[in-house]
């Protein structure tokens, strides 16, 4: 499972209505294979299966922040964060979170 969940650093809360498209490279080239819209929390507690469940392999998240801040009327710099990583366990969580701001971000492994 791979879920994330964006914090808006600038006021101190969730980022709600990010669109987020989720990836997965395949021969050289990157396939979507599903995307969601954080919630009134900021986040996507588990991203719809459009194929069977995770396998392992390289994964990509393209978070729509520019979006984000243009509905709320804030200028930034960034327009899409895109966050690499690897599933070596198909069975276990993964939960990248990103921590962003009009002129900044920063992401981890969570939990």
């Amino acid at each position: 499972m791979i879920s994330t969940h964006v914090l808006d650093t600038s006021i101190g809360r969730p980022a709600a209505g990010v669109r987020v498209a989720l990836a997965r490279q395949e021969g050289g080239m990157w396939r979507e294979v599903a995307t969601a819209t954080t919630d009134a929390n900021g986040r996507i507690v588990e991203f719809p299966a459009k194929e069977a469940p995770l396998s392992t392999g390289s994964y990509r998240l393209a978070f729509d922040v520019g979006g984000y801040f243009a509905g709320r009327h804030v200028d930034s710099f960034f327009t899409i964060v895109t966050v690499e990583f690897i599933v070596r366990d198909s069975g276990s969580h993964h939960h990248v979170p990103l921590l962003v701001s009009p002129y900044g971000y920063s992401t981890y492994r969570g939990s």
